[in-house]
């Protein structure tokens, strides 16, 4: 099968490096040639251009570019497509761009990778990123099943868990585990930088360990991607901040009671909901 990649970053490196192992023909494009260069020379695409026009053969293409990106992407490709093309996408928020894309691409089906690392781009890319982790697809009432049939058997080439859900379902459980996380690590950290003592700064900084580095990770990361959550997530993003903020608010006055069994009662309740959350290593 030819396969298109629109965007040669981390995901969409991998992807093509999980798809050519599978003996797919993949075809990469970028906005950078430099890229596409170093794709091609590295193995990672068969064949690869800065021109959109060259996904025209493909029977499935892959928009792997960030949030913003995504519509005015996905308009410029959409001429170029096969009429019995299959166009997905790997973005982290899913009912803005199926409510958009599904008028004007009707084999536009939604789709999630739950992986990635801390690296970005090309040189990031590897083989196995997505191997048992979550895949999600969104597919509307009005996806052919020949085309469902045919993403789910190319997401389990990936040897990644295929999980079928609404857009709006998608988006608020994301807003929780992954969206929200990333705003209140930035928060943590802003938080920290306020203090006014040099000293105790630096101490904090010599005495953080697993912990903080644990915590505080997904809030030093990528500017573009957390932006992007908080625009094209805004709704559930904000409803989970919301609670949070109501949480934080309930624990300050707890702490300032000194009220001993209610702080432990609260945390023998928040011990027990992670214990009974089933999440993968």
């Amino acid at each position: 099968m030819h396969i298109g990649i629109v965007g040669l970053g981390l995901i969409g490196g991998s992807l093509a490096l999980d798809w050519r192992r599978a003996g797919h023909q993949v075809i990469g494009v970028s906005r950078q040639a430099q890229t596409v260069a170093q794709a091609l020379e590295q193995g990672i695409i068969d064949a690869g251009s800065t021109d959109l026009a060259l996904v025209s053969s493909c029977r499935v293409v892959v928009l792997c570019v960030p949030l913003h990106q995504m519509l005015a992407v996905a308009q410029a490709v959409c001429p170029h497509l096969h009429p019995d093309a299959i166009l997905t996408d790997v973005g982290s928020v899913k009912a803005p761009f199926v409510q958009a894309l599904t008028p004007l691409w009707p084999g536009f089906i939604g789709g999630h990778p739950m992986a990635g690392t801390a690296e970005q781009g090309i040189a990031a890319a590897q083989m196995g990123l997505f191997r048992q982790r979550p895949y999600v697809l969104t597919p509307t009432p009005q996806t052919r099943p020949d085309h469902l049939a045919c993403l789910k058997e190319l997401v389990a080439q990936l040897e990644a868990k295929v999980i079928l859900c609404e857009a709006e379902t998608h988006d608020r459980a994301v807003a929780w585990i992954s969206h929200l996380p990333i705003w209140v690590s930035a928060a943590l950290i802003g938080a920290y930088a306020q203090e006014p003592d040099p000293c105790v700064s630096q101490l904090a900084q010599q005495l953080a360990s697993s912990g903080w580095r644990d915590t505080t990770r997904i809030g030093g990361g990528n500017p573009e991607l957390g932006v992007g959550l908080a625009e094209c997530n805004r709704e559930y993003l904000l409803r989970g901040l919301r609670r949070y903020q109501t949480e934080l608010h309930r624990l300050i006055q707890l702490i300032e009671a000194q009220d001993r069994p209610a702080l432990t009662a609260y945390l023998q309740h928040t011990q027990q909901v992670r214990q009974q959350m089933t999440i993968p290593p």
